[in-house]
Formats: structure tokens, C-alpha cells, sequence
């Protein structure tokens, strides 16, 4: 099993040095990864710092060379497409492969769609983030896309430059351990359960290898407590556990568990 930091660049956890800091000593401690919370408004109460993911994960990328990282999870609705294909490319190229793209529709409890006047409904957003993922893949192939539904896209040809081959692996946040949010991961790289015990990673872990044949070359990451082994959940089939950090945890708590060395 392979262990990643997991935060919220929210707070303390919002400074960019910070970040920097942690990737640092995570790549330093035998950590396999770092991964942040892409979020423009805040989903947890209060009053809260918020950094740009894609700036600290660039800064993260530029000093270090081992760690994979992401953000996890970016929702594809309140996303421009084609910038997504553009930071995801540059970002994937300046980590010289390392970048895992976890991706899901978000909702509202922030208001990060009713406070622009966006329909945060969740049968549009799901369908937003299914086309959205046909049209990523296609021009990060160098197709020319033309796409009308709730996603329009005329006519365009991105000639991206990412080092990943054949594509960067995509991963699909849900809370849902069933259905077709898991049917939508099964067709790409990876799933990240947002809730669940072992006993609901051990089900997802069955159903993905129904619809795929085998789990080989599929991930399955789950949430622990910081600093844990994750035993059980490695059991059930998880392959990375996310160690969770929180809005309010300070940069310090993040480097003592860096620190106290990965786990396993």
C-alpha cells in the first residue's frame, strides 16, 4: 500500500511555503505522495484562507522529484475545460509524469456554484462531469473536439504537451459505493471513496473487478487517520491511504506526522 498526505490548503495549511515545506519533507520521509483539496469557497464552516491548488501544486512539483501529486478532488462542473487541459498538462509536464488527477462534480455547501448563479443540480452536474471527461481525454490526445451538450466545445484542438503516456491516470471522488459513480471509475484509473469503512472499500474493490476483468492497474485510495498503517483497509483492496488532514490543523502537525516516517 502506498501512503500520501492528504490536506486542505485552507488556514495555516493555505501558505504556499508551507506546502512547499511539506512536499519537501514528505518526499525526504519515503511518503509516496501529497495530495490537496481543490475548493475556490470554503465546504467546512468559518472563515478561511484559501489557496489555489494548482499554484501549490506547481511549487510542490518544482521541488521534489519522486512524490505523486493531485488535486482530489477537482470538479469538473465548475471547471473551464480547457484550461483544465492546459494547467493538467503543464502541471503533469513540470512533474515530469507525477500527477494524478482526481476529479468529481462537487456540490454546493460552499455555494461554489449558487454564489456565481450556476445550477448546482446533481443529475446536470454529473452529466457535466461525464462529457467533461470525454472532451479532457480527447484533446489530451491531440484530437480536434466538437462537442455540444451541457458542455459546448467548437472545433478545437489543444496540441497538449504532458509527459504521462498514454494519458495522466484519472481518479473519481464519490461518496456513493455503488452505481454509476463506481461504474465511472472503473472505466478510468482509480476511485477515491469519500466515506466507508473496510467492509465498503472490500464491495467496491468486488465491483470493480466484475466490471473490469481484474483490479490490476486500478487504485482504490481511501481517507485514515494521519499516521495510521491502514491495515484493514489494505486488506479490502485499497492500494493508497490517504492520510487526512483538516481546516485548522497547522503546518507543524502535517511535518511531526511526515516526520514520525510513512507508515508500513
Amino acid at each position: 500500500m502506498r501512503h500520501a498526505i492528504f490536506m486542505p490548503p485552507l488556514g495555516e495549511l493555505a501558505d504556499p511555503q508551507a506546502i512547499v515545506d511539506i512536499a519537501i519533507a514528505a518526499e525526504e520521509s519515503g511518503w509516496d505522495g501529497l495530495f490537496v483539496w481543490d475548493h475556490v469557497l470554503s465546504p467546512i464552516d468559518g472563515q478561511w484562507e484559501i489557496a489555489d491548488p494548482w499554484i501549490v501544486l506547481a511549487a510542490a512539483a518544482a521541488n521534489t522529484s519522486r512524490i505523486r501529486l493531485g488535486p482530489m478532488v477537482t470538479p469538473v462542473p465548475r471547471r473551464r475545460i480547457l484550461k483544465l487541459v492546459r494547467e493538467t498538462a503543464t502541471l503533469d509536464r513540470l512533474s515530469r509524469g507525477r500527477l494524478i488527477l482526481g476529479l468529481g462534480t462537487g456540490d454546493d455547501r460552499g455555494r461554489e456554484y449558487s454564489a456565481v448563479g450556476e445550477n448546482a443540480d446533481p443529475r446536470r452536474l454529473g452529466r457535466l462531469l461525464d462529457e467533461g471527461v470525454e472532451v479532457l481525454t480527447a484533446l489530451w490526445a491531440g484530437d480536434t473536439v466538437t462537442h455540444h451538450g451541457e458542455l459546448f466545445v467548437g472545433d478545437v484542438r489543444a496540441v497538449p504537451d504532458s509527459a504521462h503516456q498514454p494519458r495522466i491516470p484519472l481518479w473519481f471522488g464519490t461518496a456513493r459505493h455503488s452505481g454509476k459513480p463506481v461504474e465511472r471509475a472503473a472505466r478510468h484509473d482509480g476511485i477515491f471513496p469519500l466515506t466507508g469503512d473496510a467492509s465498503k472499500v472490500a464491495q467496491i474493490a468486488d465491483t470493480i473487478e466484475q466490471l473490469r476483468g481484474s483490479r490490476e492497474g486500478f487504485d482504490i485510495a481511501v481517507k485514515t487517520k494521519p499516521g495510521t498503517d491502514a491495515a484493514e483497509f489494505a486488506a479490502a483492496g485499497a492500494t493508497w491511504a490517504m492520510h487526512a488532514f483538516w481546516p485548522g490543523d497547522r503546518p507543524d502537525q502535517v511535518l511531526q506526522v511526515i516526520k514520525a516516517g510513512r507508515p508500513g
